[in-house]
């Protein structure tokens, strides 16, 4: 198998000077060239950013590092078809952005990265394909460390760490931890109580009205969590097997004929649970619910959003703090996993969420700024730590 690496940019976090390191020579792109993956990462603020292409397994990926400042980059592996290498690009430096600013925000030593493979995984996912991936993860000497996500499962992070060390996500009989949308839809939920505290005096969620948009890996879920909690319970998805399946398991759940429809109705709670970009001008205008809390990653449509909301008297929670307990699982995995160890960290979103929203009140900002400001924070000043001179 022939492998060729194109590392289009890699250079320091917070650098403005696109090319500061360049690969020398990458195919197709003559040294000192800028390309538009140089000029996107120095916008972005990103570490490194790396295209791995083998030809003969098809594997086509990119790998963006946002931050190290706090240890390696630590995100998900998404399988998608993305319709360009562009759009490719796009999710995942927004996705590895997020996932520093979730590790730092759920107390993890660890930085933010992501990475993405472009193409259909029912179609085009084989062993071949996923080793070749590896190979490639492996090549950045643990500076990445990577997981599964939409996509991608427990299985093919097996397949993976045939390849590569720095794997986790994996199945139980292999050590790991398993699906770790168990513990994403945990800490959603458990940030939806906060929420709820926050709005309305009382963390009970019983008789509140929650629109849940997608019910996939963590919305199926999350559903369970809030019909024992007494809530009522209305779905949508564009997939109408993953409705058959959440019906069969809950058929007290409501179902929405579409996101229209579900935008429509009285919700207490907005939860989305699909892919990103839900809150946009158009849905926020619409939004009847007084909370928005859901497991799906970059929520915020566009910079704005967040006070468009604050301005409707809309109460958010930031997607990246109640989404995060799915790499608070799969990060005690470098540990040696202790699920009830897992589960107590990510019960503590709720002690986090009702912090964000206490210091955006103090502050007179936004909750989503109030994460950002919290998150940061915490990365430069223990980040800072790592230049202190220990000796040769």
């Amino acid at each position: 198998m022939t492998t060729v690496t194109n590392v289009f940019a890699s250079f320091p976090h917070g650098s403005n000077t696109p090319g500061d390191q360049q690969e020398a020579g990458a195919p197709g792109h003559p040294q000192g060239a800028v390309t538009p993956a140089l000029t996107a990462a120095s916008h972005a603020g990103h570490e490194q950013i790396v295209f791995c292409q083998d030809a003969q397994t098809g594997l086509r990926a990119i790998i963006a590092i946002y931050s190290t400042a706090l240890g390696p980059g630590l995100g998900g592996t998404r399988f998608y078809p993305y319709p360009s290498e562009d759009a490719a690009l796009a999710d995942v430096l927004n996705l590895s952005r997020a996932m520093a600013y979730k590790n730092s925000l759920a107390g993890l030593d660890l930085g933010g990265g992501k990475a993405v493979i472009i193409g259909d995984p029912v179609r085009d996912k084989s062993e071949a394909l996923l080793r070749a991936y590896g190979r490639f993860v492996q090549s950045l000497g643990g500076r990445y460390v990577t997981a599964c996500d939409m996509g991608t499962y427990s299985e093919d992070m097996d397949i993976v760490a045939r390849e590569c060390r720095y794997v986790t996500g994996r199945t139980v009989p292999n050590g790991g931890a398993g699906d770790s949308s168990v513990l994403t839809a945990l800490g959603v939920f458990q940030g939806m109580r906060a929420a709820a505290e926050h709005a309305w005096g009382d963390a009970s969620l019983e008789g509140r009205v929650v629109g849940v948009e997608g019910v996939g890996k963590v919305g199926h879920r999350l559903a369970g969590h809030l019909l024992e909690a007494g809530a009522r319970v209305v779905i949508c998805d564009v997939n109408s097997d993953t409705i058959r399946r959440t019906v069969a398991k809950h058929p007290e759940v409501e179902v929405a004929a579409g996101r229209d429809d579900l935008l429509a109705r009285p919700l207490d709670i907005y939860s989305p649970c699909a892919l990103g970009g839900a809150l946009n001008d158009d849905s926020v205008a619409r939004l009847s619910a007084r909370i928005v809390c859901g497991g799906a990653n970059n929520q915020l449509a566009h910079p704005g959003i967040e006070k468009i909301l604050a301005d409707r008297d809309i109460l958010y929670a930031p997607d990246y703090l109640v989404n995060a307990g799915g790499v608070i699982q799969v990060a005690d995995e470098l540990a040696g996993f202790n699920f009830e160890r897992a589960r107590a960290r990510a019960d503590q979103i709720f002690a986090t969420t009702r912090k964000i929203f206490a210091l955006a009140g103090e502050e007179g900002v936004p909750p989503a700024v109030a994460a950002d400001r919290l998150a940061e924070r915490r990365m430069a000043e223990v980040g800072r730590l790592r230049g202190i001179w220990l000796g040769s």
